[in-house]
């Protein structure tokens, strides 16, 4: 296969690093003691049920754990453990009595989540498609800044049971949250049973190990893997090849961190028809390499770059068909299991494209629910366009 490529985007990292940057518009003005963005999310929990299912050997006989689900689900709202509404989900094809408790449950095991989106310096990669660094500063933070945006955040936000601190970039970046601030990071999240951070497979090292050992709760790093196409992982500029990718994998098992994974759906010099394709092969590898979770990213444009590749032809964002499709792939690799594996598709800011702007919105809210139940849904059938766009 032959790559088309800009006449002006150059071959070697350190010029691609230039072009890059010479086609960003301005850094937005931040507060390095303010965190960019903080809210609540939804995802599902890691299901107690699904190991007792297993465990008791109860997949056979509906009946019996519909009376054990009823005691899961009394006990889950106290306790740390949520419902296998998924797993649930298929046993009530086979028993349509069983749709009220799959209801309950679901609700039940979706976990909300504190958000916060750290300000810190920017991450020393230039990622083609990035457009992160708009909310990051050229120094690092002073000490006591990040415990302090943290801080801000939760004094700010409802109960959770998981965190996220995103970071633009690097969390064991030490340029851009100062291992001196681990203890007070500590500190202020030890409550929550789930940490998530992120990190590129390049920093998985001495500093995740130290951070996780200082950690009362389950660490999760959440690595982009964007694409296992070879060469277009070569020039998104990650520096980064899919053998180092499984390396830092490996690291992070040895260690007994979980790993959630990015991945990059039609990323720049891909063309539509073959999207599916990589997108799929990438989960394989993810799931493979030990992810406990999966993102699916629509590649967006934003950052000038990205606007540039367009006018070449060289970037559009995936059809809603394609992320539609990637995601049904990506669940039905759990094999009705919510746990050990999770696929999700981001929908931020996921606007009508050449898509039938009728059904639209009954795509997206079905997508955001197989987020949540971790199951494939019955897709959306509309009389306008009648399932061709």
């Amino acid at each position: 296969m032959s790559l088309s490529l800009p006449l002006l985007y150059p071959e070697t990292p350190a010029a691609r690093d230039e072009w890059i940057i010479s086609r960003r518009s301005q850094r937005n003005a931040l507060d390095p003691f303010r965190p960019y963005a903080f809210f609540i999310e939804h995802e599902p929990g890691c299901p107690i049920l699904a190991e007792a299912v297993s465990l008791q050997g109860w997949e056979s006989d509906p009946l019996h754990l519909s009376s054990r689900a009823k005691l899961a689900a009394a006990s889950a709202v106290e306790g740390p453990a949520v419902s296998n509404a998924g797993y649930v989900s298929s046993l009530t094809q086979l028993n349509p009595e069983h749709a009220a408790l799959s209801s309950e449950l679901c609700a039940l095991r979706s976990v909300p989540v504190a958000t916060i989106f750290l300000t810190n310096r920017e991450c020393p990669w230039r990622c083609l498609m990035c457009d992160l660094w708009k909310n990051t500063l050229t120094e690092t933070v002073p000490a006591g800044a990040i415990p302090a945006q943290i801080d801000h955040a939760l004094a700010r936000l409802g109960p959770a049971r998981y965190i996220k601190l995103y970071n633009s970039g690097s969390f064991f970046d030490p340029h851009a949250i100062p291992v001196d601030d681990y203890p007070a990071i500590v500190q202020r999240v030890s409550n929550f049973e789930r940490v998530i951070v992120e990190c590129h497979p390049a920093l998985i090292g001495e500093n995740c190990f130290r951070f996780n050992e200082l950690l009362p709760g389950r660490l999760e790093v959440a690595m982009g893997l964007e694409t296992v196409h070879p060469e277009i992982l070569d020039k998104l500029n990650k520096r980064m090849a899919t053998g180092q990718f499984a390396a830092a994998a490996a690291r992070l098992r040895e260690h007994d961190i979980d790993m959630r994974v990015f991945i990059l759906v039609k990323p720049p010099f891909m063309k539509e028809d073959e999207a599916l394709h990589w997108a799929e092969l990438a989960l394989d590898f993810a799931f493979n390499c030990g992810a406990t979770a999966a993102t699916l990213i629509p590649t967006r444009g934003g950052n000038g770059a990205m606007e540039e590749l367009a006018s070449f032809g060289d970037f559009s964002p995936p059809r809603l068909a394609t992320l539609e499709a990637a995601l049904d792939y990506g669940i039905n690799l759990h094999g009705g299991r919510v746990f050990p594996r999770r696929t999700f598709v981001d929908l931020w800011d996921l606007k009508p494209g050449t898509e039938c702007p009728h059904c639209h919105p009954a795509r997206i809210a079905r997508l955001r629910d197989m987020n949540l139940q971790q199951t494939v849904l019955d897709p959306v059938v509309c009389a306008l366009c009648r399932g061709k766009n």
